[in-house]
């Protein structure tokens, strides 16, 4: 594949590094996505000069390197590769490769010995070791007290390593370059073969690439507060690890990847607050509360109980057991007052950060949220009873039946549903939102002719060429690229296409899944889609758009 660092970075497996280039600028970076989004990720500028002159280059990048072209020249004057998740080697055959580091007030490299630099990172409490395993490396870094005023490393005619750590460097022996490249070659080919489809028609391999590249190149191997593998959303913008967007990528991973999925669902099961809540997002070095998305965990296990026996086994069903149970007993303690349904306290909680639904203030008691928890009701009663907990089995399957007749009493009547807002939980006028048709989700408990009105409101509505807008176009709070007031999301998309079809809607889910299959080729693997031009928006490299692409794709071919 002919990867654009504009639009998806590279990277690897495992790795904190990644190398991009920046819309605005055209820069392109060394970066370090340790400590998350919030944190500076941008290393080293990369340019190249040919007798002792910067000159224009350009990049043509795969899966496994990435090479930089002096304008006019045939052979490539450098090329960068990730054999290991710490190590970037850089190989330098014309010119001269120059590393300008982006630094802070602190930071300070130094020289330990002949062709050995150690570069200490202060704001990222990191360290690299710069080393010359063959070639020439001239280091430019005049010390002014406390810090070097600037940094160039200039590398040429040889083979460099950039090491990263925390605390100590430790001497080791590393691979020829070619070896290097050969390794990373061979893992990523493994993984591609994964995710592809038996079957699949050669029209979706420009998406399949795509996906599959982003889903291995987006993980990072455990560190500081990651105890397991966790699966970024992205390595350009938003590299944290969300709930829940970890959901729609543990489900991908299910069938071939059982572990590495399951490692999802255990990170926030490992950091889940005391009141039962579990972050809204985690990274190597933060922990966030501030919101708490969704509660899906058990819908998907359910899921990946059809994928892989890995997941049938009785402890890690008792482990989603019990922290589902701490977390529907937040809902019920933190999150309902008396007589009510639960509530949503801003819009990032539902994961819909700006629909049209918030628009009114908060509280907001959204029929989404309490579909949500319905259906984990359900699935809880249904691993009660494999768990041997038949008292418990029958207390979850009444607090369903319960608040279902909650859910239709106070957000339901003949034109459908709606939400309520503020501390007097009044009537939102508003139902334009896509927000409001999710009770499909329990289509199974619904009246039929409420659940048909429900199918007929998506395709009359909201059902573009390219699939579901999250706000009916003819809503004057439809926003172009106005993220969840009409662009398309993939989990979304992924939600109505399995309540469609696990209720018995099957054309409206079939004809959806071609949709979306269609729209990755018009907009890759995007956070989000133009309704009606199909046009990549926001950030274009995501893990669960490429996941629900990846999960559907096996959905079409039956491989799943």
């Amino acid at each position: 594949m002919k990867l654009d660092i504009k639009e998806i970075p590279f990277s690897r497996f495992g790795s904190y590094f990644c190398i991009s280039e920046e819309k605005d600028s055209n820069d392109i970076y060394i970066r370090d996505v340790h400590g998350g989004d919030d944190a500076p990720s941008r290393l080293f500028k990369i340019s190249l000069l040919e007798d002792g002159v910067e000159r224009e280059f350009e990049v043509r990048a795969t899966e496994v390197s990435i090479q930089f072209y002096i304008k006019g020249h045939k052979e490539a004057a450098a090329e960068i590769i990730l054999p290991n998740e710490n190590e970037l080697h850089i190989q330098v055959q014309n010119g001269e490769l120059r590393l300008t580091a982006d630094k802070g007030k602190y930071d300070s490299i130094m020289e330990l010995q002949d062709g050995m630099f150690e570069y200490h990172i202060y704001p990222k409490e990191l360290k690299l070791m710069v080393l010359n395993l063959e070639g020439t490396m001239n280091v430019q870094a005049p010390w002014n007290i406390i810090g070097n005023d600037f940094i160039e490393i200039c590398l040429s005619k040889g083979h460099f390593t950039l090491e990263s750590y925390q605390t100590v460097y430790k001497e080791k022996e590393y691979l020829p370059f070619q070896e290097g490249k050969d390794q990373v070659a061979k893992l990523y080919n493994d993984w591609f073969q994964s995710m592809k489809p038996l079957q699949a028609d050669d029209e979706y391999l420009p998406s399949i690439e795509r996906a599959a590249y982003i889903t291995w190149s987006s993980v990072v191997h455990p560190h500081g507060l990651l105890r397991e593998p966790a699966m970024y959303m992205s390595k350009l913008w938003m590299y944290n690890i969300w709930s829940w967007d970890n959901c729609f990528n543990a489900l991908n991973l299910g069938k071939e990847h059982p572990e590495l999925a399951y490692s999802q669902l255990k990170i926030f099961m490992d950091t889940q607050d005391e009141s039962g809540a579990y972050p809204d997002f985690v990274n190597d070095k933060f922990i966030s509360y501030n919101c708490t998305k969704p509660p899906i965990f058990a819908y998907v296990y359910g899921q990946l109980m059809q994928k892989n026996d890995y997941f049938k086994e009785r402890s890690r069903i008792r482990e989603v057991y019990e922290s589902t149970k701490k977390v529907m007993a937040y809902y019920g303690n933190y999150r309902t007052f008396e007589g009510r349904l639960p509530h949503y306290k801003h819009g990032n909680d539902s994961g819909w950060d700006n629909a049209s639904l918030f628009h009114e203030g908060m509280p907001v008691e959204a029929p989404d949220l309490a579909s949500f928890l319905i259906n984990s009701y359900d699935i809880l009663a249904s691993f009660a009873e494999i768990l041997g907990e038949k008292e418990e089995a029958a207390s979850f399957k009444e607090k369903a039946d319960s608040m279902f007749n909650l859910l239709m009493e106070r957000l339901h009547d003949e034109a459908g549903f709606y939400g309520r807002v503020g501390k007097d939980a009044e009537r939102i006028a508003n139902r334009s939102s896509l927000i409001l048709r999710l009770p499909l989700m329990i289509a199974y408990r619904l009246d039929k002719t409420v659940a048909d009105g429900l199918v007929a409101d998506l395709e009359e509505n909201f059902e573009t060429q390219f699939g579901l807008a999250t706000e009916s176009p003819s809503s004057p709070y439809y926003k172009e690229n106005g993220y969840w007031l009409g662009p398309i999301w993939a989990p979304v998309t992924y939600l109505f296409i399995h309540a469609l079809k696990v209720n018995g809607y099957n054309d409206a889910a079939d004809r959806l899944r071609k949709k979306f299959l269609d729209l990755t080729l018009e907009g890759g693997m995007a956070e989000n889609f133009d309704p009606f031009t199909g046009k990549g928006l926001v950030d274009t490299s995501f893990t669960w758009t490429s996941s629900v692409f990846l999960q559907l794709l096996h959905e079409q071919y039956g491989d799943d």
